[in-house]
């Protein structure tokens, strides 16, 4: 099935990495894995970071222009048009404004995959986005819901509630199989994450207060990542002084080679939707210790593949890594459990299959419509 891909946040080649930007490539990868032809519709980006309305007026109209132009080029060569348009992410910040004209116009299906609704942004400066947003939802054949925390907005907006997808997040497991912990030494902590003012920077900072109640223990932290909080997450983590490694940003294969020599792997993840780190440390067989907002239940299995305590609380988030830095026995249960749950339930393959039913549906259901 040939398949328009787009991503209104940030296409899947963007050249700056981003959790959302390597989900992007992992729903392309598995509709690819699924059999189908997939290609990346438009690069156009609808993201408005300040609530600008004139901004977003501007930004709609030029999505109106080029979803019309979409239109009339594949309606002139039909042996190039979609049989499907699938988008990625959408929500108040960042609409779709040109998946629903294209799939109305051709007369397809459209699929949504994380899309999420903000009732209370009716009166904010991204207004008109939210309408559009909601817009979008309601035309959706299906919306797969990576993030549990979304359904309650988004199910009232469906035309029925069987257009919700509940979809475990995934990865290709490959590069994260293998483990090679050096014994002997102190356990080796390690995060990933962007260094962006909000939420990253406030997980960085409760990730140091924990940690500076450790430094009785013995253990060292690497962190990979960089941005624009670079010097305020430094401030957040100075207490930890001489028992840091800051690797900066890293390639995907580079990062796993440094998960396989993590003993525990160590995120606060403040209002994350569900954390593609926690599942690339998990196939890496590090167990993981994070906050349990959000979506990160989805992907981290307490008392089973890690521990997640109250998001924000720094004292049982020291108490939890204290447990298992003196538990060596306990993280290597933990951490077999994890990258076993994420072959099975979590893997590229998997997701492809499941991708295939959604899609089976909508087209049955659009061919009786």
């Amino acid at each position: 099935m040939r398949i328009a891909f787009y991503a209104p946040l940030k296409p899947p080649d963007h050249p700056v990495p981003s959790g959302d930007r390597r989900v992007a490539q992992l729903f392309l990868s598995a509709l690819r894995v699924a059999g189908h032809d997939v290609f990346i519709a438009s690069r156009f980006r609808s993201y408005d970071r300040q609530g600008d309305q004139h901004r977003q007026a501007r930004v709609a109209a030029i999505g109106e222009r080029l979803a019309s132009r979409l239109a009339r080029r594949w309606r002139v060569a039909p042996e190039t048009a979609p049989e499907l348009w699938f988008t990625y992410h959408l929500y108040h910040k960042a609409p779709d404004w040109l998946g629903p004209r294209v799939a109305d116009a051709l007369g397809i299906p459209y699929l949504l995959a994380e899309a999420s609704d903000a009732p209370k942004q009716a009166a904010s400066g991204w207004s008109s986005g939210r309408l559009a947003a909601e817009k979008a939802i309601r035309r959706a054949d299906a919306v797969i819901g990576l993030n549990p925390a979304d359904r309650e907005c988004v199910l009232p907006l469906l035309r029925d509630a069987s257009r919700w997808v509940a979809f475990k997040p995934f990865l290709d497991a490959e590069p994260f199989a293998h483990r090679a912990c050096v014994r002997g030494e102190p356990p080796r902590l390690i995060t990933v994450a962007m260094m962006r003012h909000g939420d990253k920077l406030a997980s960085y900072r409760i990730l140091g207060d924990a940690l500076s109640r450790l430094l009785d223990q013995p253990w060292s932290l690497e962190v990979i990542g960089d941005g624009p909080a670079r010097r305020a997450v430094e401030e957040a983590l100075y207490p930890l002084n001489k028992r840091l490694n800051w690797a900066g940003v890293l390639g995907d294969m580079e990062i796993a080679k440094r998960l396989a020599s993590a003993d525990l792997y160590v995120w606060p993840a403040l209002n994350e939707a569900f954390g593609m780190a926690l599942l690339e440390a998990q196939a890496s067989g590090v167990p993981v210790v994070a906050g349990g907002g959000g979506g990160v239940g989805e992907v981290v299995e307490p008392g089973v593949t890690g521990l997640l305590v109250p998001p924000g609380d720094a004292p049982a988030f020291a108490e939890a890594v204290r447990s298992l830095i003196a538990d060596p026995r306990r993280r290597a249960a933990f951490g077999e459990a994890a990258r076993q749950r994420v072959r099975d339930e979590h893997g590229v393959t998997s997701a492809a299959r499941h991708l295939n039913a959604v899609i089976d549906t909508v087209r049955g259901a659009a061919s009786r419509d």
